[in-house]
């Protein structure tokens, strides 16, 4: 009976930096490289120079997932074409990544989706079947984590919503925001921006966005046509709100 060598690289489903990085055989430098793109994904060229392919391989990627060639998914959930999932959580899986660089790119054959060896096509070990799979199962309880936070988190851009149709009815009645009501608006958003991208005491992050750009991406992205819900305009008063906020405290 023969026993396929785990492949250490190979995964069930991959982020475009991890399958860019793996593409042009950057494995070795893989936590230097996704801790970059995690902050920083459009610099990837500029970070790093020394390889220019990191950045290119990464924007075919990117361009077959725009364009329709390549299936997507979150977190290695599949979902359909056009749906909108955030970057950080964007996937592609395995067998999707391999057919479309068969089809796409026929002369490239990179070792995580092409193992070598006469024997190794259409052979998995146990091993190799059980790593998988329990990547799978730990991811996926991640996703149901996330969900759960994505739900507090939709509730906490409701309550920001009441509070602001609050302050509107406010105006209308009173004509003009007096200083207090402005600075406890102003604190109150704050506040929550705050909590939003606070840790907990074990350093856990309390929610899923890493950054103030990030909320503001998935606010504009799920209440796109709601008047006054620009970037410019959450831009200015989050902006407000953080100097209100140190200025209280």
């Amino acid at each position: 009976m023969s026993v396929n060598v785990f492949n250490p690289h190979t995964k069930t489903f991959y982020r475009p930096i991890d399958a860019a990085l793996r593409w042009c055989n950057l494995i070795r430098y893989e936590a230097q490289i996704v801790r970059a793109a995690w902050s920083c994904p459009e610099k990837l060229a500029t970070l790093f120079p020394q390889w220019p392919a990191l950045h290119a391989t990464t924007e075919k990627i990117y361009d077959a997932i725009r364009n329709g060639e390549l299936p997507y998914g979150c977190l290695g959930i599949s979902v359909p074409r056009g749906s909108y999932v955030e970057p950080f959580q964007l996937t592609i899986r395995h067998s999707d990544l391999r057919h479309w660089m068969q089809v796409y790119y026929p002369d490239q054959k990179p070792g995580f989706l092409f193992e070598s060896g006469r024997d190794a096509h259409g052979k998995v070990s146990l091993g190799t079947f059980l790593a998988l799979q329990a990547d799978r199962d730990a991811l996926l309880r991640e996703l149901h984590t996330l969900q759960h936070h994505h739900q507090d988190i939709l509730q906490d851009l409701q309550t920001i919503g009441l509070e602001r149709d609050d302050l509107k009815a406010m105006v209308k009645t009173t004509g003009q925001l007096s200083e207090r009501s402005e600075l406890t608006y102003h604190n109150i958003i704050g506040a929550l921006l705050n909590l939003f991208l606070d840790h907990s005491p074990a350093g856990k992050p309390l929610s899923v966005f890493k950054n103030q750009a990030a909320i503001v991406d998935a606010v504009i992205a799920r209440h796109k046509d709601m008047p006054g819900l620009s970037k410019r305009t959450l831009d200015e008063k989050f902006a407000a709100a953080n100097r209100s906020l140190k200025k209280s405290k």
